[in-house]
């Protein structure tokens, strides 16, 4: 019995690959990084919309070219991303057998750092991108008066109609790896690694040293550069690399409260925090008053504030409960995501229709 689990440890201990558990918790990382990070520009937003408006319209923007300074970074000094390297985790190129492997310091080769980061970072953002598409097409769709005539209509009809069968496509595609994965029939347990040309592998105590060295050589041997060019592109390396430092040193120390705010602003959450927290509903907020001098109201109750004109299909915004024409109003909020009169972040979704008994 004895000799049969020391058998497993020397295997376990050959076999750099990693668990199932470890592969889709450094998966999960970044996917609880991105909608905390963005409840929190949300926040601000509201809170400042003329300041922090900004960071709230480009936030798949910002959010990208963030996250490529720190998967470059990542990739070109451990031969991993963030994730992969906070779990102990490393890139190998495949194909390379044990004794062939590179050291973690040495990073990836160019060829599959740059295709490694177009699937850590592009391809998410035109996922982001993609999805809202989607979501603002049948919002279209669904709140349009009028049916669609035109072919380009019908198109995106087409579109959404085949949308989710694609996504279940896709979805399932990771699924069965991550099944051939667990069952040993696989080295990658996604697709985009094998894509990549990489797989994952746990690091090694010469990893680890190497890792060691190479930061403590950075810190203490700096040779001053000789032209003006050097300079200029050793002081572009230490800014692109103290601000992944930066970013990895805080999403290291904030991950765990990133995860807690996850879970805090979680429906299931939420509705035991307003069960124990009930209060009596407060009164309606005092709006503008229509008879001032305000060039945003007009003095009749009955014209829209946008096109100046009696309102046609009465639709109020819930975020601040001013009236406006529908199509004067889905075109503001879908170009800018504001509301007109007070500048609070909105999505078409916070549009409501108002019916009289008249029509």
């Amino acid at each position: 019995m004895a000799e049969h689990g020391a058998h497993i440890t020397a295997a376990s201990g050959v076999d750099d690959q990693p668990s199932i558990f470890e592969v889709v918790a450094q998966d999960s990382l970044m996917t609880a990084v991105r909608p905390a990070l963005q409840h929190v520009v949300k926040v601000l937003a509201e809170s400042n919309p003329a300041r922090y408006g900004f960071f709230w319209r480009w936030f798949d923007e910002i959010f990208a070219l963030l996250d490529l300074l720190l998967q470059q970074h990542y990739l070109s000094k451990t031969s991993a991303s963030f994730s992969e390297n906070f779990y102990g985790l490393k890139r190998i190129v495949t194909g390379d057998t044990h004794k062939l492997q590179r050291l973690a310091s040495a990073g990836l080769p160019k060829q599959q750092l740059w295709k490694s980061v177009m699937f850590l970072v592009l391809l998410p953002y035109l996922k982001v991108k993609l999805e809202k598409l989607v979501s603002s097409l049948r919002e279209e769709d669904e709140y349009s008066i009028h049916p669609p005539s035109s072919r380009w209509k019908q198109f995106y009809r087409a579109f959404l109609a085949a949308y989710p069968f694609v996504n279940m496509a896709w979805e399932g595609w990771f699924l069965v790896q991550q099944l051939r994965y667990i069952l040993g029939k696989a080295q990658h347990h996604s697709p985009l690694l094998s894509l990549a040309g990489v797989r994952l592998g746990r690091l090694t105590v010469q990893d680890i040293q190497a890792l060691e060295h190479k930061a403590a050589e950075a810190s203490m041997m700096q040779q001053p550069a000789r032209s003006i060019s050097e300079k200029i592109k050793s002081t572009l390396k230490k800014a692109v690399g103290g601000v992944a430092l930066s970013l990895s040193t805080g999403l290291s120390v904030g991950v765990f409260f990133l995860q807690f705010l996850e879970w805090w602003y979680s429906s299931e959450n939420q509705e035991t925090i307003k069960s124990l927290t009930a209060l009596p509903t407060p009164p309606p907020p005092v709006h503008l008053d229509y008879n001032s001098d305000s060039p945003l109201l007009p003095k009749m109750k009955t014209v829209c504030p946008l096109c100046r004109k009696t309102r046609v299909n009465d639709t109020v915004l819930a975020t601040s409960g001013y009236v406006f024409c529908y199509r004067c109003v889905f075109s503001y909020v879908r170009t800018h995501q504001a509301c007109p009169i007070t500048g609070y972040p909105t999505e078409v979704q916070h549009l409501i229709k108002l019916y009289s008994p008249d029509n």
